[in-house]
């Protein structure tokens, strides 16, 4: 008998319950805002971290100190198209931003797009510290 084939959306185990997904910003308005194919690949990227795993395109985001920061690039109809967000906590997701990469400076990331990332890195520590506080 042969093996079936399965997407890969297809099959998705929970060893855990899942962390809470926030939004920083205008990360999910923003998001709400790309076509519904990247808005799949993404949405389908933070359900694996939110059950504590990586999307297999997600990669660290650079001058954030290792895996803590990730970023996913999404190519649509010649557009790309990304959402930062953060798995540092082990209790919790934070998007930090989603945005249409507009440069035409190659594939780096806009300084004015890392600063708001920071920025917003900051907000998701502060939220998370009095979330934990809290005991939600």
């Amino acid at each position: 008998m042969p093996l079936r084939r399965y997407g890969k959306r297809a099959i998705i185990t929970r060893k855990q319950p899942t962390k809470p997904l926030f939004w920083v910003g205008s990360s999910r308005k923003d998001l709400r805002e790309f076509p519904a194919a990247v808005k799949d690949v993404i949405g389908h990227a933070l359900f694996i971290a939110q059950l504590g795993g990586k999307h297999e395109d997600a990669k660290p985001l650079r001058g954030f100190g290792g895996a803590g920061v990730l970023e996913l690039v999404e190519d649509f109809d010649s557009d790309a198209y990304r959402a930062v967000y953060t798995v540092k906590f082990a209790d919790a997701v934070y998007v930090l931003h989603a945005f249409q990469k507009k440069s035409k400076q190659g594939i780096k990331t806009l300084q004015k797009d890392l600063d708001l990332i920071k920025e917003r890195l900051r907000r998701a520590e502060q939220d998370h510290a009095s979330w934990s506080k809290s005991g939600a």
